[in-house]
């Protein structure tokens, strides 16, 4: 496809020669039951594609904060009625006065009515081959039936297989892959984790399965009029545990190393994350005002990668979207991460500690306050990730855009790795 040099809002974009042609209509499907993850990283991926030139983009998202988030020029997005994850790992709709099954269907019909006034050339499923309770398989149908091209992507890990087998054939996933897929893409390295590896389709779609390295992020421009707290104008620590959910374990330890320990030698700034629950928010903040000068916190940064860049080191869970901004900005990081309900972060950090691209604490080896204490303290002479030097490790974004290049070129110019 020749490089497009300009993009209007109407889809219309212009080559080199100045003769018209239309934008590559990409449409990007992100479940978001819980937390941030997956829509940061369908926003990166789609703020990455607009920014060449030859992509319009539109992202479909269950996540209640879609709108606090700002896109390029050329992404637009679309919100579908949330749901929430609960403690026994079932799910019930974001608002409580409406039956789950409702809120699935009225989510089935915005995704299918957004395809069809989209009319993509590729839709990129994020995670869910078949969507939240299979919300998309009809969307899935049509657009297959239209010519669309359908692409799984796939962070780095999912699951330990133990955990992973029995979900994807419980919810028909394997074989929604072999019927509607054209490939699947990898968020990550093999030498880290395969995650497909212990699936029945991981083997048929070998061929088809691309590993793109992992998306490398940038620190956006400053919103005008932005304020930092004053932590920043120094050397610091940042300590996330991303959306904040489920990040009351990591918090609670960080503050008490520094309760423990008064020799840590820089200070924390703690970003709770807007899912943190309001009571272990007040809780947490009451301990920190007794430690002024050592630890602060803020709520919630939509350019949180701002403070990243800033920071001499990351405390953080080891999700995936932090994971791809630690390799970026070349931080040192000490990784804490969850267990349950996946083992996901936990698969991460321990690959990532092996491979010298950071350093993992498991809580099941003692949560004392001077263990993470210790680490803090060594945090600023950790080697960074780039010390591993490993080849492609940062290249997901570009090679995303050579696939959707080879993907919506015109039929004889397609490079697919195999015939649907």
């Amino acid at each position: 496809m020749p490089r497009l040099q300009r993009f209007r809002p109407d889809g219309q974009a212009f080559r080199r020669d100045g003769t018209a042609t239309r934008a590559a209509r990409v449409l990007i499907y992100s479940h978001d039951t819980f937390g941030l993850g997956h829509l940061r990283r369908s926003r990166a991926i789609a703020n990455a594609l607009a920014g060449t030139g030859e992509v319009e983009a539109m992202i479909v998202s269950g996540s209640a904060v879609v709108d606090r988030f700002a896109f390029a020029r050329g992404v637009a997005s679309v919100r579908v009625p949330g749901v929430t994850k609960l403690p026994d790992g079932g799910y019930a709709s974001l608002d409580p006065h409406i039956p789950l099954a409702e809120t699935v269907a009225r989510r089935a019909h915005l995704v299918a009515r957004t395809a069809d006034g989209f009319r993509p050339d590729l839709m990129i499923v994020d995670k869910e081959p078949t969507g939240f309770q299979g919300e998309i398989v009809a969307t899935l149908e049509r657009l297959a039936a239209r010519g669309c091209r359908l692409v799984l992507g796939l962070r780095d890990v999912l699951d330990d297989a133990e955990r992973l087998v029995p979900e994807w054939e419980r919810k028909g996933a394997s074989d929604a892959v072999r019927r509607f897929y054209d490939e699947v893409w990898v968020y990550g390295l093999p030498c880290l984790y395969r995650p497909l590896a212990a699936l029945p389709v991981g083997a048929a779609f070998a061929d088809r399965t691309t590993y793109t390295g992992y998306l490398r992020r940038a620190a956006p421009p400053p919103r005008p009029g932005r304020a930092e707290p004053g932590v920043a104008s120094e050397p610091f620590i940042l300590v996330t545990p991303g959306g904040g959910g489920d990040g009351d374990g990591l918090i609670d330890w960080v503050i008490a190393a520094y309760e423990a320990d008064p020799g840590i030698p820089l200070p924390a700034l703690i970003a709770f994350g807007p899912f943190l629950a309001a009571e272990g928010r007040a809780a947490f903040l009451g301990r920190i005002a007794k430690l002024p000068g050592r630890l602060s916190a803020i709520t919630f940064d939509s350019q949180i990668e701002l403070l990243m860049e800033k920071a001499e080191g990351l405390v953080a869970m080891g999700g995936y979207n932090t994971f791809c901004e630690i390799l970026s900005f070349d931080k040192r990081a000490v990784l804490v991460p969850r267990t349950h309900p996946r083992r996901e972060q936990e698969i991460r950090a321990v690959a990532a500690d092996a491979l010298g691209l950071a350093r993992v604490l498991l809580e099941a080896d003692g949560r004392e306050p001077l263990r993470m204490a210790a680490a803090l303290r060594a945090l600023p002479d950790q080697p960074p990730p780039s010390r591993a030097m490993m080849p492609g490790l940062l290249g997901g974004l570009d090679v995303i855009a050579e696939r959707v290049r080879a993907l919506t070129a015109p039929a004889p110019d397609r490079a697919l790795g195999a015939a649907r």
